[in-house]
């Protein structure tokens, strides 16, 4: 096969000396396959199989678990660090969990390419990471439909809280907290990365994601939580 772009998303160990790793990639989505020898000390291969790092790679097989034939490297690693590093991570733990085996998702990979560039400022942070997240909601036929359960416009002056089975916004007493639909008209409009809306954007994709991303957890989401404790205690 003609070798792919592709990216790490997650490696764990596997026997002795090889690991099992999820690669996004251009082509072909996402595809989990056994790297043979990767673990073993002073594998060339080890160095290059790195997190953020812009792969080539083929594979062989046809089950769910392929053969990673050919490893090179096309370039250095994003330098991320701190919350840039944290941010990075969920967006790996996020497409790990949520893309399908070898589903096609060409716009996912051009748009984490271009949040691994984002992410070391921390003013693009947000927004790189909201426009992912639209993103792949939109491959995955789950975004918002920036209507009401009667399919109508949303009201500017009515409070909605965002119903992932339906995809659609439920109206909401006032006072009874919601979003209110002039920021939901906005973000209808492609404003996921404005920063007036960044609130606002991340409690709309954190809805519908959720029924993607099952109960558990994100660990990612758990280490940005306890980063942010630091900082306040400090």
């Amino acid at each position: 096969m003609t070798p792919e772009p592709a990216f790490l998303l997650h490696k764990r160990a596997y026997r002795e000396t090889s690991a099992i790793v999820e690669l996004l990639t251009l082509g072909q989505g996402r595809v989990r396959a056994v790297a043979q020898g990767v673990q073993r000390g002073g594998s060339k291969a080890r160095g290059i199989l790195q997190p953020f790092s812009p792969l080539h790679v083929t594979w062989s097989g046809n089950g769910d678990l392929k053969r990673l034939r050919l490893l090179e490297s096309q370039g250095s690693a994003a330098l991320l660090a701190g919350e840039g590093l944290l941010c990075g991570v969920y967006a790996n733990e996020l497409l790990a969990r949520t893309l399908p085996l070898e589903y096609p998702a060409g716009e996912v990979f051009s748009l984490y390419a271009l949040t691994l560039e984002a992410l070391p400022s921390p003013a693009k942070r947000a927004g790189a990471l909201r426009r992912l997240e639209i993103t792949l909601l939109e491959t995955l036929d789950a975004a918002p439909r920036f209507v009401d359960e009667q399919e109508a416009p949303l009201d500017a002056f009515t409070h909605y809280r965002y119903h992932p089975d339906q995809r659609c916004f439920r109206g909401v007493p006032a006072g009874n907290g919601g979003i209110d639909g002039r920021s939901l008209k906005w973000l209808a409009r492609g404003d996921w990365e404005e920063p007036g809306l960044a609130g606002v954007a991340k409690q709309v994709t954190r809805a519908a994601l959720a029924p993607l991303l099952g109960e558990r957890p994100l660990r990612s989401r758990e280490l940005m939580r306890r980063l942010a404790e630091r900082r306040r205690a400090h």
